[in-house]
């Protein structure tokens, strides 16, 4: 349906956000492409949105060659590209604040010369704050952390702060997150640790706490009274490119599950926090985790599909076969899809199926969270020509178009007593001027002001890997075993169809954007 226009003062009378706290932005990879594809753009939509403040910098750290001058020339170039619609001020405002720091993240002399360079930017600009961005492989980690902690750039003192954000993947299993973890708090405090996931930064995905304790028509049926299941889909039409060497020993059940898709699961599922303070509602988070009943071998064998892509096309465009990607193994049993379905073990949930899903290669770009209703009895209805009655489906569209979408049903106009299917549209760009977005402006401005409430805990990290590890297991334990494929472009294996058929359920389509109607 179509959106109205918002008055203007529906907005107007909300607080304004403060600057962030001034800070230099140091950001190990700085010159890789997770920085000019996104934080970059990020820093220009933050200062567009008026919550840099003057006392900011960024410090790139990478091993190539260059100086500030030039690295300035090189973040010119990306905001170019990458965020063409900021106006020329605010890219030569960033631009200006570019700094380069050249060396190797295990060097002990990077850091002397890192200590250095943070204290004369930050004389410069007006700050002793420092955010550590580790926009690195996995495997550096905890090395670039301890680093930090024996050159003494980590410590605190006085009103100064010091923190570190860390990327996926934390672990590639439940022991080395474990391990990772370990070894971080070492060297920091748990309210310095931000480990971050972009889905978080999303706003429909921040709306579901708000939608869900903020709306008395909803949380009253939010339960298994009236949720019959939950469907949580990450659909991606990209396949592995040339990211190969680490998707083959990674696979989709590790690089998406326990972090983005449970974090989705934990939003939908936990319950009411006592306030929006980032302990109170990371520990309700980590309870319906922790909730989550945990499966073995043969659970997993009927409850778990993995499959692979093969050939096919996607959006117009061939797709080769995932095995002949570049630097995936032969006869490689790696998943690019994994569904499963999980029960929470709790009172809010008991009997309530939750089905998750996620893959690449798919015949659509799609991640939405859909709670299916139970359906009304048909009693009423027993003498009209109405069979079934209309399913009723909330949906929370998380990308690629932002928004909710509510599907019930309705008389036809007409003589005879008909049903037919009706969905109201809720789209951020519809209702709001929603500015342009990564996903990642949230996320840094609330590192800036210490934030915590939409990152993972140690405990969070540790809950989810604790549901997937006895996935991981059984699978080990069959290593040599058949994979399921799938051709590029449709909508998964067929095998997934059918473990969720044998509940009397169905997925929803993922043929086609947008909210779409079961199948």
């Amino acid at each position: 349906m179509a959106a109205p226009a918002v008055p203007d003062e529906a907005t107007a009378a909300a607080p304004a956000a403060k600057p962030a706290d001034g800070s230099v932005m140091v950001i190990f990879g700085g010159a890789g492409d997770l920085t000019k594809r996104l934080l970059i753009p990020a820093l220009c939509n933050l200062v567009e949105a008026k919550l840099l403040p003057d006392g900011f910098a960024v410090l790139g750290v990478a091993r190539g060659e260059m100086d500030s001058a030039t690295y300035r020339r090189h973040v010119a170039d990306d905001i170019r590209e990458f965020a063409p619609g900021v106006s020329a001020a605010t890219g030569k405002w960033v631009a200006e604040r570019a700094y380069y720091l050249q060396g190797d993240f295990d060097d002990p002399a990077t850091y002397e010369k890192l200590g250095a360079s943070l204290a004369e930017i930050g004389e410069k600009h007006g700050t002793r704050n420092a955010l550590f961005y580790l926009a690195t492989p996995p495997a550096a980690f905890a090395k670039i952390v301890r680093r930090l902690g024996k050159s003494g750039l980590v410590a605190q003192e006085d009103d100064s702060w010091r923190r570190v954000v860390v990327e996926k993947p934390f672990g590639h299993d439940l022991a080395s997150a474990r391990k990772l973890n370990a070894k971080l708090l070492r060297v920091l405090r748990e309210d310095q640790i931000y480990r971050i996931d972009h889905y978080l930064g999303k706003e429909t995905v921040q709306n579901i706490l708000a939608f869900r304790f903020g709306n008395g028509i909803f949380e009253p049926l939010w339960s298994r009274a009236h949720i019959d299941h939950v469907q949580i889909t990450a659909a991606e039409t990209v396949g592995v490119g040339t990211r190969g060497n680490f998707y083959d020993a990674t696979g989709a059940l590790r690089d998406m599950v326990p972090n983005h898709i449970f974090q989705l699961l934990a939003l939908t599922a936990m319950e009411a926090p006592n306030s929006f303070a980032a302990d109170a509602v990371r520990s309700e988070k980590s309870k319906v985790l922790d909730a989550v009943r945990h499966l073995d071998a043969e659970d997993a064998a009927r409850d778990v599909v993995r499959g692979q892509y093969g050939a096919g096309t996607v959006e117009g465009k061939p797709v080769r076969d995932y095995r002949a990607e570049p630097n995936v193994a032969k006869g490689s049993q790696t998943e690019t899809y994994v569904a499963m379905k999980l029960l929470i073990d709790n009172w809010r949930w008991a009997g309530v199926p939750f089905y998750l899903r996620t893959g690449k290669a798919l015949a659509c770009r799609k991640t939405e969270i859909a709670i299916r209703f139970k359906q009304a009895p048909l009693t009423l209805f027993r003498d009209t020509p109405v069979e079934k009655l209309t399913s009723n489906w909330l949906v929370l569209h998380i990308q690629p178009d932002e928004g909710m979408s509510l599907q019930f049903g309705a008389k036809v106009p007409g003589p005879v007593l008909r049903l037919g299917s009706v969905e109201m549209d809720f789209r951020y760009a519809d209702y709001f001027h929603a500015a342009p977005s990564t996903g990642y402006e949230t996320l840094i401005y609330d590192c800036m002001m210490g934030d915590a409430t939409l990152f993972q805990s140690a405990d969070n990290i540790e809950t989810g890997w604790r549901v997937v590890q006895p996935i991981l297991d059984a699978w080990q334990e069959k290593a040599g075993g058949e994979i399921a494929r799938y051709d590029a472009g449709s909508a998964g294996p067929r095998e997934a169809d059918s473990f969720i058929a044998r509940d009397g359920r169905r997925w929803r389509p993922i043929d086609a954007p947008g909210s779409g109607k079961p199948s």
